[in-house]
């Protein structure tokens, strides 16, 4: 960043499970001057040199009000994001990508000098579980029958273009594992198991196993550690993109060890048919496409973000799951319209 006065940085999405840590990671840093943070619903909570706005980026009538909010910032933090309805994958392309697409060009019209958008291990095509894993060179272009992993490799093709038009935009992709954190816990079961799905159900009694699926393997971090990596690449000059995760990937032995749980191999086909019933019937949010995604994933390596953004996780997944799962037994949350806790139906 210049060495003038100090950086006014905006965020979008900031109070979900990624812009309440990176809202919170600035607030800290005493060389950033001021933080406006923008959301579709005002949350109650008050940080030093933090401002609220609202958005709906899902409303064409906010290219407007982009401009606007971005108007003298140093750097956006994109990080707005819609899992739901999974259902219905339209409405969820017109917030997550022509949301995107309107973030985008706010930040061209109001010559914000860096973005920073969240992309994501699902936009990565199909490839290795073994370490060390896979650099940002490999391919982006997600596991297609998922919405999830479309909608991210779509905005990277969109972030390619948007890098050759303009050069003078520091273009930072923050691709990180799942994100856990206490506070996100309830948003998590809600998006994933459903509303009606209590939370102390997640208890070692009550799981007799883990399925040991051929692919369940993949990559953690705690939120706050991905935070961390926001506030760098918001401040520091780099570009292009950074794998985000934990130092040790999770396999299903380290679920089952969580969980106290047996390990028992099922067959993938028989998983994945019980839960596109649950999904068809309306039962589980989470629909059958992202779970052939999740099998698939490649396994990241992360040296990038080490060597040049000096970025290193400070909680080790075991530590991120746990967090979770102590969240979600408790119904925790945070006074942000998306992490309210305990809201089971």
């Amino acid at each position: 960043m210049s060495t003038g006065p100090a950086p006014r940085i905006v965020v979008t999405g900031a109070t979900g499970n990624v812009g309440t840590s990176v809202i919170r990671v600035l607030s800290r840093d005493p060389g950033v001057g001021s933080v406006l943070g923008l959301a579709r619903r005002r949350p109650q909570i008050t940080l030093p040199g933090v401002e609220w706005d609202t958005v709906d980026l899902s409303s064409p009538a906010s290219a407007g009000t982009l401009k606007a909010q971005f108007a003298g910032a140093d750097a956006v933090i994109h990080l707005a994001w819609r899992f739901q309805p999974t259902h219905d994958p339209v409405v969820t392309w017109q917030s997550n990508v022509a949301g995107s697409l309107r973030v985008f060009d706010a930040v061209r019209d109001a010559g914000v000098p860096a973005l920073v958008p969240a992309s994501s291990v699902g936009a990565y095509s199909p490839g290795p579980k073994e370490e060390p894993g896979v650099d940002e060179d490999w391919p982006t272009h997600g596991w297609p029958d998922a919405a999830y992993c479309r909608e991210k490799a779509y905005l990277e093709r969109v972030l390619d273009t948007f890098e050759l038009r303009h050069p003078q935009i520091r273009i930072v992709r923050m691709r990180p594992g799942f994100l856990f954190k206490e506070q996100a816990a309830s948003e998590q079961r809600r998006i994933f198991a459903g509303r009606y799905v209590p939370g102390t159900l997640l208890r070692p009694d009550l799981l007799p196993f883990v399925p040991d699926l051929d692919g369940l393997r993949f990559q953690v971090l705690h939120t706050d550690d991905a935070a961390e990596a926001y506030r760098l690449a918001a401040l520091h000059h780099v570009r292009g993109a950074f794998n985000l995760a934990a130092d040790s990937v999770t396999d299903v032995r380290a679920l089952g060890e969580l969980l106290d749980a047996h390990v028992v191999p099922l067959p993938r086909a028989l998983v994945r048919g019980a839960l596109a019933a649950a999904w068809q019937a309306r039962a589980v949010p989470a629909s059958p496409h992202l779970f052939d995604a999740v099998l698939r994933l490649p396994v990241m390596n992360c040296g990038r973000a080490h060597d040049e953004l000096g970025w290193a996780p400070v909680h080790s997944a075991d530590q991120a799951l746990r967090a979770f799962l102590h969240g979600v037994r408790h119904g925790k949350g945070e006074d942000t319209a998306p992490l309210a806790g305990r809201s089971f139906g």
